[in-house]
């Protein structure tokens, strides 16, 4: 549930299917989105599930997986 719901803000941000985005793709290296654009996929997924994720954990964070599984570890 976590993980669709964190492709499917990914895929809004990208401006593409939630289908495309493949869980195990890096930011960065796969997806080619710079710093700027994951610090608005983090602000919408804070939204989106209603926490705060700080900077120091946005570091460690890199890939649609990796951000999902950071969540799930925070919503339980």
């Amino acid at each position: 549930m976590v993980l669709e719901r964190v492709k499917n803000v990914v895929a809004k941000q990208l401006g593409v299917e939630a289908s495309e985005v493949n869980i195990t793709a890096s930011f960065t290296d796969d997806l080619g989105i710079d710093s700027l654009e994951i610090f608005e996929i983090v602000m919408s997924l804070e939204e989106e599930f209603e926490i705060e994720i700080p900077n120091e954990d946005i570091e460690d964070i890199k890939s649609v997986e990796d951000i999902a599984k950071y969540i799930e570890s925070k919503v339980k």
